[in-house]
């Protein structure tokens, strides 16, 4: 649940503004910043972001934390870390898609933000991601089979955490765990962090908090040199054995009624 308008209220008189003096730092009408207090309106999400950083805070705490005298920060790494984003582009000006194998992916820790070093990455272009910013990934081991170690995700640059979605999967660039691809159980709220889960149950999910957060990407598709193996053909054992397990799944159900 939003908390907008609440926390609006608060941090204008915490400030010692009238509706009016915001409005005029905001470059705004001030009937706008009534509506955002009572709760008649939201601000769209460049004004949201100005606000944020007037307030000198991140936009999910400015939306969704309870602001009062009590509230405490979280540190501000996250929010500044997040959004630094060097990119490429070709002689179109268009963007590339920055390859990152697992070999660079201790690098890219301390490169991510640097514009030297991410031109130093290979790099190519997909006409099916044409708007948007893309990176590739190379992931290593088996927490996300069926994908093979060795496959590139191609994921999209997520500039907004409310973007973010539980049960899709991400690429995942932390200062403790490095580059990860993982699907997301659950995000935020008081852990101020992501659930991080496998698709190999083998593996358990854990939290990454907020502060340790880099970078996320939404993925979006995957390169692979090795190709799927066809489904074996059912044997008449196989078979058999379904058929038992059905007809006793069966008997169960008769059994009970």
């Amino acid at each position: 649940m939003s908390n907008i308008a609440s926390n609006l209220k608060f941090l204008r008189k915490k400030k010692g503004l009238t509706q009016q003096q915001f409005a005029d730092s905001m470059a705004i009408k001030r009937s706008s910043v009534g509506a955002y207090e009572e709760d008649r309106a939201e601000p769209k999400y460049e004004l949201l972001k100005r606000i944020a950083e007037f307030y000198e805070l991140t936009m999910d705490e400015l939306a969704y934390e309870k602001i009062d005298e009590k509230w405490k920060p979280a540190p501000k790494s996250t929010a500044s870390n997040l959004r630094v984003l060097s990119i490429t582009v070709d002689a179109q000006e268009r963007e590339n898609i920055e390859l990152v194998p697992v070999k660079a992916s201790a690098g890219y820790l301390n490169g991510y933000a640097d514009p030297e070093y991410i031109s130093d990455l290979p790099k190519f272009s997909l006409p099916i991601f044409q708007q948007g910013t893309y990176r590739a990934f190379e992931i290593k081991g088996d927490s996300m089979l069926p994908l093979p170690s060795g496959s590139f995700i191609i994921g999209e640059y997520v500039e907004n955490w409310n973007d973010i979605k539980s049960g899709q999967t991400y690429v995942v660039i932390s200062l403790n765990e490095g580059v990860v691809y993982k699907r997301v159980g659950q995000k935020f709220k008081n852990d101020r962090g992501l659930k991080l889960v496998s698709d190999n149950k083998e593996y358990d999910p854990y939290w990454v908090p907020a502060d340790e957060i880099l970078e996320v990407w939404k993925a979006k598709a995957f390169l692979s040199t090795e190709l799927p193996e066809p489904n074996p053909e059912p044997t008449l054992e196989g078979l058999s054995s379904m058929m038992a397990q059905m007809q006793k799944t069966i008997n169960s159900v008769v059994d009970k009624n």
